[in-house]
């Protein structure tokens, strides 16, 4: 009996090893192949986004004196200096809508999403005279797309410049003149979208950002303010920040929600297999000692290696099809290699309710705990603590001694 224990012991160290050398395979790969993909998801659809609030500035020459040293004689000399003046921003009401479309690429799904931004900026000339202005809106990102841009100026259309890090449009503005630039654009990211108030603590009169999106699991980052107004819709949330003169170093943002990565969801279950693999070989051996069955520790090999072929299955499966699918198609497969060997060493009763029962608790119910965010040590541990309660009333009156001598291999 003792012999007959360890030779099951060793058969789990042997493939706990195993399970420990797939899970740093499938971590390796997830890694290495992040480190690869992203950067080709981001060249292909686009990058984070931050968007900068638009500006309007005026060029004003100015005359500066420059003192120099002219063979020890003090030189005052007079030039022309060209400083740009920015214009006050009155108010900014923004809308944005976000649309996330998850990508999957090897064993990960990306966060990208598309964007519609528009908004109204209001500046004033406060100046006595009439100014030449240029009206700058610069890019979230370099590495973009961006459709339909447009700039109007009092709801005139004027024609873009745009240069590596953003679009200009110019105009006249009178003496204490007031004007609307509406700017707008079609875009895309990856992983987050924020709104920058501007450069440290920054000041903004008459806010409003109106944000809509398509998912509601709705995440802001560190570092943002939380929205002032909530409504729920049927796809999504809409979104509202509105203040009448705001100071603040927060930004606005959005993360996306992630999608369930399959690739680390896949590294997770193998990391966890050696529990499930115990709690299935320490039910087996209890039914067997109770019904005097005689498993033999090559038994107990294969039902390890059929466990050991789910998660091998897995970890492949889920760079071709659904996570979902590959955890059925895998369950299936390593159920069926259990059921099938222990109908022909004990029996087809045996083999499809105890044996086929306890796998389906304690491999594919265990790997579906990874499954529920949040929620999968509690659900582990609840029937971790059902298993114990169900064995211990059930071999509670046993004489153990008695027992374990009367098997094959006992001794008296």
């Amino acid at each position: 009996m003792i012999r007959r224990i360890a030779a099951i012991a060793f058969i789990f160290l042997c493939t706990t090893v195993a399970w420990m050398i797939l899970g740093s395979t499938i971590s390796w790969r997830t890694g290495s192949s992040n480190e690869q993909l992203q950067g080709r998801v981001a060249s292909t659809w686009g990058t984070m986004q931050e968007q900068n609030p638009a500006s309007a500035c005026y060029k004003k020459t100015e005359i500066s004196a420059v003192t120099e040293q002219d063979h020890g004689k003090t030189v005052i000399r007079h030039e022309k200096v060209e400083r740009e003046i920015a214009l006050p921003l009155d108010s900014s009401h923004l809308n944005v809508a976000l649309h996330l479309d998850h990508r999957q690429k090897g064993l990960l799904w990306y966060s990208t999403y598309a964007v519609d931004f528009s908004g109204d900026y209001k500046f004033r000339n406060d100046t006595a005279e009439a100014q030449t202005v240029q009206f700058y809106l610069p890019f979230p990102a370099e590495h973009a797309a961006y459709d339909a841009l447009a700039m109007y100026v009092n709801g005139k259309d004027l024609p873009v410049s745009t240069s590596g890090k953003g679009a200009s449009v110019a105009t006249t503005m009178g003496a204490g003149e007031s004007v609307v630039l509406r700017v707008a654009y079609h875009s895309q990211g990856l992983g987050s979208w924020r709104y920058k108030l501007g450069d440290g603590i920054a000041q903004a009169r008459d806010f409003a950002l109106t944000m809509v999106t398509n998912f509601k699991d709705i995440d802001f980052a560190d570092d943002t303010l939380s929205p002032t107004a909530k409504e729920q819709q049927p796809a999504g949330w809409k979104l509202t920040w509105q203040y009448s003169n705001l100071v603040s170093g927060f930004q606005i943002g959005m993360t996306m929600p992630e999608k369930l990565q399959p690739g680390p969801l896949a590294g997770q279950i193998s990391y966890f297999a050696p529990v499930s693999l115990f709690f299935f070989f320490f039910l087996m051996f209890i039914l067997t000692t109770l019904r005097n069955i005689e498993l033999h520790p090559m038994n107990y090999f294969f039902l390890a290696a059929a466990f050991f072929a789910f998660h091998l299955l897995l970890a492949y499966l889920v760079d071709h099809i659904s996570i979902h699918l590959a955890m059925v198609i895998a369950s299936l497969v390593s159920i069926a290699l259990v059921v099938s060997y222990l109908r022909l060493v004990v029996g087809a009763r045996f083999a499809a309710i105890e044996a086929g029962g306890a796998q389906l608790i304690y491999l594919v119910l265990f790997s579906y705990a990874f499954f529920w965010k949040g929620f999968t040590g509690l659900s582990i541990t609840i029937i971790s603590i059902a298993t114990l309660f169900v064995v211990m009333q059930a071999t509670g009156r046993i004489r153990w001694s008695e027992k374990l001598a009367s098997l094959p291999g006992g001794r008296p």
